[in-house]
């Protein structure tokens, strides 16, 4: 087999590549944003003693846990025109689905960073005469959100490996990229391989950094 990376330049990496890889950073810090913030609510809802909160959240995150992702990426794409009357771009439909998808595994990280800290903490705070709605921002919450870091920022690099998945909606992402790169030049073979080194050298940066912050929270504990 014949393989030539001598394609790949500067101009090529302006032309194809750095449109579809702007975007997949966007997705994955708008779905980590969003899907963190929406997953907050959840751990809440799935932490409160009102089974009217509890129960539909639990259903709403054990169902996006137990469906695979470009399942729900595909459903909401094909069957949301239907109920809102007109096409919704693929980008768009990334989005939401992305930020939808997230929430659930979000949930579950913060509902388990707020049950290791010990109760102790709340009483203290309830005992300084805190609300217990204070007592979870200013004293619980802090702790979990420092103890989740490198838990979360796992998390986001799994997301970042995840928005390849929108290839299969027409999205132009990093993979859509190299992907068109590589049938325009009649090179996909080394297109891909290219994808695969673009998605490594980030994956293992962000993996560095979670391992350093993992470190660094060891000490502070």
């Amino acid at each position: 087999m014949d393989l030539d990376f001598g394609f790949f330049s500067i101009d090529l990496m302006q032309r194809y590549v750095l449109g579809g890889l702007a975007f997949s950073v966007q997705l994955t810090v708008i779905a980590a944003t969003g899907g963190l913030l929406l997953g907050c609510l959840l751990a809440l809802a799935r932490l409160s003693p009102r089974r009217w909160l509890a129960v539909p959240a639990a259903l709403y995150v054990n169902t996006m846990r137990s469906v695979p992702l470009v399942m729900v990426i595909l459903w909401f794409f094909l069957l949301m025109p239907f109920v809102v009357g007109r096409p919704i771009g693929a980008e768009l439909s990334a989005t939401v689905t992305f930020v939808a998808f997230e929430a659930a595994f979000f949930c579950e990280i913060v509902r388990s960073g707020i049950q290791a800290i010990p109760r102790g903490q709340s009483h203290a705070g309830l005992a300084l005469g805190m609300s217990g709605a204070q007592t979870l921002r200013l004293v619980v919450l802090p702790q979990a959100l420092r103890n989740m870091l490198p838990v979360l920022l796992t998390q986001v690099i799994v997301l970042f490996q995840d928005t390849s998945l929108v290839y299969a909606i027409g999205a132009y992402d990093l993979l859509k990229g190299f992907d068109v790169a590589g049938k325009i030049l009649g090179r996909p073979i080394e297109a891909y391989v290219g994808a695969a080194l673009v998605y490594l050298l980030i994956c293992s940066a962000l993996s560095r950094l979670a391992a350093r912050l993992q470190r660094r929270v060891a000490i502070l504990r």
